[in-house]
């Protein structure tokens, strides 16, 4: 590894937090066991493997590809986490040496789709880690046919390996993964105050986990059992 690609991994790491809840332990599959064990096992097994996921905002995608990382990071392997949801910070050129890990996990691959410099980049990378025996885990927003990219040999490349699609999770399961962040975040999620936090946010979106965070800091300073009184209170505080 040249000491450039040495400096852009080690810039990454430091800029490149891993969400602390981003871990297989509070990742609710509902729907999505055989994916979440298909997921597990890629970031455990030795073995090269490529695999692309897919799913709407709010799917899960970027908290599965977390989780594997955090779990390879902690099985000994060399791993790393690299979003493209903005380019604006993180350039082709980043991707250099990132074939000698054991695991990589690229979140939203589809966003560069189109550009030359990076489908250049992405394909000799792919080269690199079939030479060296990494593993690709990536994600987007949709099928590898739907992506967009224009290199022939890179969209055949990432379209070799299996494909899995995340469900969208019904009520039932969206307060089952809710209350299962907030049982982890060492709160107390009652049944009624989840069903009235989900009238609140969008289906599918972010913004109900990015809810709960903010009532979590909170509840730090008065309860951690999460009426709808004081969920109110702190809504109207805002």
């Amino acid at each position: 590894m040249t000491q450039h690609a040495h400096d852009n991994m080690q810039q990454l790491a430091l800029d490149l937090k891993l969400a602390d809840f981003a871990v297989f332990e509070t990742f609710h599959a509902g729907p999505n066991a055989l994916v979440l064990e298909a997921v597990h096992e890629v970031s455990t097994d030795p073995n090269p493997q490529l695999a692309w996921i897919w799913g709407g905002e709010g799917s899960g995608r970027s908290h599965l590809l977390q989780a594997a990382v955090a779990a390879a990071g902690e099985g000994g392997r060399a791993c790393a986490w690299l979003p493209l949801t903005d380019t604006s910070e993180v350039r082709p050129a980043f991707l250099e040496g990132m074939g000698a890990l054991d695991l990589l996990c690229i979140d939203d691959i589809d966003h560069v789709a189109g550009y030359a410099e990076w489908e250049r980049s992405l394909f000799r990378l792919l080269e690199d880690l079939r030479e060296q025996g990494g593993s690709l885990l990536v994600s987007a927003s949709g099928p590898p046919v739907d992506a967009g990219f224009m290199l022939p040999d890179l969209a055949s490349r990432l379209a070799s390996g299996p494909t899995w699609k995340l469900q969208y999770m019904d009520d039932a399961d969206r307060l089952a993964a809710l209350q299962l962040r907030a049982n982890w975040r060492g709160l107390d999620l009652p049944d009624e105050t989840g069903h009235y936090l989900m009238r609140r946010v969008n289906r599918g979106s972010n913004a109900l986990f990015e809810l709960l965070d903010r009532l979590d800091g909170a509840a730090l300073t008065a309860q951690r059992k999460l009426t709808i009184p004081f969920v109110k209170s702190v809504l109207e505080a805002d």
